[in-house]
């Protein structure tokens, strides 16, 4: 249930990313929350809340900057890994940590993951309506805000939450790279085959939920970990790119 909530999810943020330029969110945040999952468990307070603290720290830090783009979310990635790997190998309780954040539980997820999965989900239900076409017209019509001498960093923090919190709990779930493979691949297949910006969020989130079930259905039978089963079972679904033509896709 954890991942039927996280899959559509990070495919649907995953979406957006892309319209944003901002792919790399993904593994910047993950990174970050695996950072802070990884200093609760030597410093003995609870993972899941110290995680999503650190990547909303991370968020915030990027906010304030001002900057869009994947060049802040690189040094994120650089800065999480370096912390967490150099904890984990003077810490010998953060070192199981830091492997679970890498491999990924999501078949030991617990209830109070679910719930926070699900708390996070209807947040994105209720604030994606509202922001999409502010996003698409900071994204494609930027001159509309300046003429109207509109500021758009209230949209853009409210996103930059959402995704923040969302990837949080898709690695303490799925994993660091399980989590960065559902933002890419879903969006990346769906923005080639689709037509039209909302059949690419329907198609997206639909492909993030039969691969999920897939690799799901696969670890347990093959007795294989998870993680690496979801990415290699959503790397399966990237020969989809070729069934369209380029420039086919909304």
């Amino acid at each position: 249930m954890v991942g039927l909530v996280l899959a559509p999810l990070a495919a649907v943020l995953g979406c957006w990313l892309r319209v944003r330029d901002e792919w790399l969110a993904c593994l910047g945040y993950t990174h970050a929350a695996g950072a802070g999952g990884v200093l609760a468990a030597a410093i003995h307070v609870p993972m899941l809340p110290a995680a999503m603290a650190a990547a909303c720290a991370a968020g915030g830090v990027k906010a304030a900057l001002g900057r869009v783009g994947n060049e802040a979310f690189a040094v994120m990635l650089l800065s999480g890994w370096a912390f967490a790997l150099l904890l984990a190998a003077n810490h010998p309780r953060a070192d199981v940590v830091g492997r679970v954040f890498l491999d990924g539980q999501i078949l030991f997820a617990s209830r109070d993951q679910l719930w926070v999965a699900l708390g996070v989900a209807v947040v994105a239900l209720a604030s994606l309506p509202v922001l999409s076409r502010r996003l698409l017209r900071q994204r494609f019509q930027p001159a509309h805000h300046r003429a109207n001498r509109r500021t758009h960093w209230a949209s853009g923090l409210a996103f930059d939450l959402l995704v923040v919190l969302s990837m949080a709990v898709c690695s303490m779930a799925m994993g660091v790279m399980a989590a960065f493979a559902m933002v890419l691949v879903p969006a990346w297949v769906a923005w080639r085959l689709a037509r039209g910006w909302h059949m690419t969020l329907w198609l997206s989130a639909g492909l993030a939920v039969i691969a999920y079930l897939c690799a799901f259905l696969l670890a347990i039978l093959l007795d294989q970990p998870f993680g690496p089963v979801m990415v290699a079972v959503l790397l399966t679904g990237l020969p989809l790119r070729l069934l369209s033509r380029p420039g086919t896709s909304g």
